[in-house]
């Protein structure tokens, strides 16, 4: 079976780690300093349940509450991962900025997409709780993670993750099936 072509899109406010993520994602390396992105695409081939799929991520340059919706986001795109920082309420208060114009501009009410709270390396510096996180996804009926970059916790599974949600909005989940011997 050849691989699945699935591109997903990464956006979240400026300096919150969407290109340190990607980069780790397909490099397995943590890039520390960059050039803020304009614009840059990451493929890699990944597996998830037995299916093999040919990711290309598109890293977007840093948005913030003024900014237009690129159109360009809106099309081709099977999923979105919108990123803050734990360390951030400004890219907290973003991402939801964020995902309002995204539903507006794609006209539906359900988009795959898993929200990242990133940075978790610097807890100490925490200013959104997992908690808060966690309520903003499941009002969004999105997946949620914390990961940290830095770390290469849990980065891998964002993008594992966004693949089962894509699948789902298209309809292609087998439920695992479950027997219960008593």
């Amino acid at each position: 079976m050849p691989p699945k072509q699935r591109k997903i899109a990464i956006m979240g406010y400026r300096s919150v780690g969407k290109s340190s993520l990607s980069i780790q994602f397909v490099e397995g390396q943590f890039v520390d300093s960059y050039d803020p992105t304009i614009e840059n695409t990451f493929t890699k081939s990944t597996r998830v349940n037995s299916q093999d799929y040919e990711v290309k991520l598109v890293d977007t340059a840093g948005q913030d509450e003024y900014s237009i919706f690129p159109t360009q986001y809106s099309m081709d795109i099977h999923g979105y991962v919108l990123v803050y920082s734990i360390t951030s309420a400004k890219s907290f208060e973003v991402v939801q900025v964020i995902y309002d114009k995204l539903l507006d501009i794609t006209g539906k009410v359900h988009v795959p997409l898993v929200l990242v709270g990133n940075k978790t390396d610097l807890y100490v510096d925490r200013m959104i709780t997992t908690e808060q996180g966690k309520r903003l996804a499941d009002s969004w009926n999105a997946a949620f993670l914390e990961t940290s970059a830095k770390q290469n916790e849990s980065v891998a599974d964002i993008f594992h993750t966004l693949l089962i949600e894509i699948e789902k909005a298209d309809g292609n989940v087998q439920e695992k099936n479950s027997c219960i011997i008593s």
